[in-house]
């Protein structure tokens, strides 16, 4: 990815997102980037899954900045359980722009600066053992050709792109790839609340629910399979 294409921008709540021009698209909410992630794919997801598990396989679409992968790497730590966490990103962000990101400074976790570098310059399918808690692997992939082999995920961290700006990413094809993936009970959950992407998730087979959004969205989405069980 051309650094020159890519905008970093602070959002309100004083973290970073990225801004591509030519998507005319952010990385992250403008409202709160760090804000947005910690309530959609922690408070929505992780937390929904902890009563049952201390080991949890999460499966994200969409790496981008890596705030996810972050949190989740936090959220293991203060919880104590074991996160094994594998994420697609078929276009890494160029060091230039992840180094300059502030998370670990407003999340006062300068002690995982290492993981979280680490987490960027990895290579494609390589795992990294972060520490007892955490387990790292991605994978330099597009979802549509991504071959799932040994992936057994508790959750799925929708966190593509908008379906305006990147529709085939949200479509049933793939909806049902992520669907094979997961244990009978596992959940996805992500900012979006589009209907078609809504509808495509109950034809694969998802009980939809449709959850207040973060920052004053009016909706996010959470799909459970199983959930009536």
């Amino acid at each position: 990815m051309n650094p020159a294409e890519i905008q970093l921008i602070i959002s309100e709540d004083g973290s970073h997102t990225l801004f591509l021009p030519h998507l005319n698209e952010t990385y992250h909410s403008t409202r709160g980037a760090i804000a947005e992630s910690r309530y959609v794919f922690i408070d929505a997801g992780l937390e929904k899954l902890l009563a049952d598990n201390n080991e949890i396989v999460v499966f994200e679409v969409g790496f981008g900045t890596g705030l996810n992968a972050l949190l989740s790497l936090m959220y293991a730590l203060e919880k104590n359980i074991k996160v094994y966490y594998h994420t697609l990103e078929p276009y890494p962000l160029p060091e230039e722009i992840f180094s300059q990101l502030n998370y670990l400074e407003l999340l006062n976790r300068n002690d995982l600066k290492d993981a979280y570098m680490s987490m960027h310059k990895s290579k494609n399918g390589e795992t990294l053992k972060m520490n007892s808690h955490f387990q790292f692997t991605r994978y330099q992939s597009r979802l549509e050709d991504f071959q799932f082999e040994n992936l057994n995920a508790d959750i799925v961290y929708y966190d593509a792109f908008a379906p305006s700006k990147q529709a085939e990413i949200w479509s049933v094809e793939n909806l049902k790839k992520v669907k094979s993936l997961l244990n009978e009970k596992g959940i996805l959950v992500t900012y979006c609340a589009n209907g078609q992407f809504k509808r495509n998730l109950k034809e694969v087979g998802f009980v939809v629910e449709s959850l207040a959004g973060p920052l004053g969205k009016k909706e996010m989405t959470r799909g459970i399979l199983n959930a009536r069980n």
